[in-house]
């Protein structure tokens, strides 16, 4: 299971600590009616709004130290749990009809409306990790989006995972996830220490996830679906690292290509870039990266498509 708790102060772009605000409770209502939870990390006079979408089974609570870190910079940051997950998870998950496109279509597109009302003007921007940093273009909107920086971003195609993790990688979440949900009406994900248990839907999808993203759809929508992806065209900085073996380049890539109207750059960061023996899929959003990635997503933040990016050289996105 990813854990990663908050501390009681965070350090600003200069290496200076600064007292870390309590985080005001949210509750966002969806299209369809379901309330999911999450918390608004506010910073007086802040310069834009920042939206922080988790990995799949992967509570909020994970990213709260790297978004009080944000407000720390300037950012009003909003986390939240998809539903299923967390804080915003039902009484009862069994047969909880809850679907992983559902995350991206009225999750993270309540969390959008939400942001663009409170920027009032001001730029809206996401920072995505693995799956969140895939589903924002589902929703409806995601337009006004001014920039996005992703983590790790793609929807997992077993074909795209690392090749030395691959056969153990599909038979962990392409057989016996879906057979588990199956059997019990939801994936016990906690129980075993595969991050947090999930809704059926959400482990069938990812389970027989094809390569055309858009086949997760009905036929009528997936039209709509790929036009809402293109339709986004501020910059998109999607990094990776080199030892990740969900996003692999590959996957990266893959995801990137539905962002057609995008203005894209990929970098793979290997471990020595930042001094450490290993980052694979998580480990960019533990604290000890607050001087070094953090610190350089900030600035982007700050200057999206202009700040410098970091030592590791860019590799040129690809089609999917």
């Amino acid at each position: 299971m990813v854990t990663d708790t908050i501390a009681g102060d965070a350090l600003d772009p200069a290496g200076k600590a600064s007292a870390v605000t309590e985080p005001t409770p949210l509750v966002l209502k969806c299209a369809d009616g379901v309330e999911i939870h999450g918390d608004l990390w506010s910073c007086p006079g802040a310069q834009a709004v920042v939206i922080v979408n988790p990995a799949t089974g992967v509570l909020a609570r994970y990213y709260h130290r790297y978004a009080a870190y944000l407000a720390t910079c300037g950012f009003d940051v909003v986390t939240y749990d998809y539903r299923g997950i967390g804080r915003s998870r039902p009484k009862r998950l069994r047969k909880a009809a809850f679907r992983w496109s559902d995350w991206g279509t009225l999750d993270f597109a309540a969390a959008l409306d939400f942001a663009c009302a409170l920027a009032a003007g001001r730029p809206v921007m996401v920072v995505g990790h693995s799956i969140g940093g895939f589903l924002p273009g589902l929703a409806a909107g995601f337009e006004r989006c001014a920039a996005m920086l992703t983590v790790g971003a793609q929807f997992a195609y077993w074909r795209d995972y690392a090749p030395r993790q691959r056969l153990g990688f599909v038979l962990k979440w392409h057989a016996v996830m879906p057979l588990l949900a199956a059997l019990l009406g939801y994936f016990p994900g906690r129980a075993l220490g595969w991050l947090e248990d999930l809704p059926a839907g959400v482990a069938f999808e990812w389970a027989f996830r094809r390569a055309e993203v858009d086949r997760s759809f009905p036929a009528a929508q997936r039209q709509m679906i790929l036009d809402r992806l293109a339709a986004f065209t501020g910059p998109l900085l999607a990094v990776t690292a080199a030892d990740d073996p969900y996003g692999s380049v590959q996957a990266v890539n893959r995801s990137l290509g539905y962002y057609k109207g995008a203005r894209t750059t990929l970098t793979v960061i290997a471990p020595a870039d930042l001094g450490v023996s290993e980052i694979g899929h998580f480990d960019l959003f533990h604290a000890k990266h607050q001087q070094s990635f953090w610190a350089q997503t900030a600035a982007w933040l700050a200057n999206p498509g202009r700040a410098a990016l970091w030592k590791a050289q860019p590799v040129p996105s690809l089609s999917a």
